[in-house]
């Protein structure tokens, strides 16, 4: 292990974890070292599976179940968790639909948990980080934060809003050393990449980027564990693209 890639000593917390991107965070972080709480809603039994392979490989983890669009249940969480080192805003849903078509109901859901619901994480456990004087924060956007879509525009606002709360995050906490970053990926195989919330259409359009192939969870995480690690000690308000090719500013 590379000493400034060790978290050996710290705690992290990872929103959405029980599956996909976030666990492969998770698995990530606790191989580094880091104590983490496996946040989820609904999916006890896959963030109980996932603790123990975490623990059967000798790492750290716990799980944690909150709404994390629900202000009063993140607040809940951070209280039972106390102070992190490193918080990883994953958490997020997806919907492709016409934008004619698309509700208030609809706008709602997709800004609630995939913005709000970062703004509330964040607000609720920087001030453990400023207790603990420091802080990594790494937030789960999207390239299509910064290519847009057609038929998805609530996700590719929501995303667009994390990049920007990120920078402003960044900006605020600088002088007291926590740092904000984001990771934008591009088409990723899990779940939400699948013909259960996308058409055959979207899916073969996510192929369309020069790698043409989707990315693996674990190639996401690696950049998260980078900008959680003291290798990127230099790095806040940074976004970056394990895409594929898909953007390329």
């Amino acid at each position: 292990m590379i000493p400034a890639l060790s978290l050996q000593g710290r705690t992290a917390l990872v929103t959405g974890a029980a599956t996909g991107i976030g666990r492969a965070c998770a698995v990530r972080l606790a191989q580094a070292g880091a104590t983490v709480w496996i946040n989820h809603l609904g999916q006890a039994d896959a963030a109980a599976a996932l603790v123990r392979d975490i623990v059967a490989a000798g790492g750290r983890a716990q799980t944690i179940e909150a709404d994390v669009s629900d202000a009063l249940a993140v607040q809940r969480m951070a209280e039972a968790v106390g102070a992190v080192d490193v918080l990883v805003n994953n958490a997020g849903v997806i919907q492709e639909k016409p934008f004619l078509d698309t509700t208030e109901a609809d706008w709602d859901r997709l800004l609630a948990v995939d913005l709000k619901a970062v703004f509330l994480v964040c607000r609720a456990f920087v001030p453990g980080m400023l207790s603990l004087g420091q802080g990594a924060i790494v937030n789960i956007a999207s390239d299509l934060a910064l290519l847009g879509r057609e038929r998805y525009a609530p996700y590719c606002a929501a995303k667009a809003g994390v990049i920007a709360l990120t920078k402003s995050l960044a900006r605020e906490f600088a002088s007291q050393h926590i740092r904000a970053n984001a990771v934008a990926p591009g088409p990723v195989a899990t779940a939400m990449v699948s013909l259960e919330h996308m058409s055959a259409e979207w899916v073969e359009k996510e192929l369309a980027i020069p790698q043409h192939r989707l990315g693996a969870p674990e190639e996401i995480a690696d950049s998260v564990l980078f900008l959680a690690s003291d290798l990127s000690r230099f790095y806040t308000g940074q976004v970056l693209g394990p895409n594929g090719g898909s953007v390329m500013p």
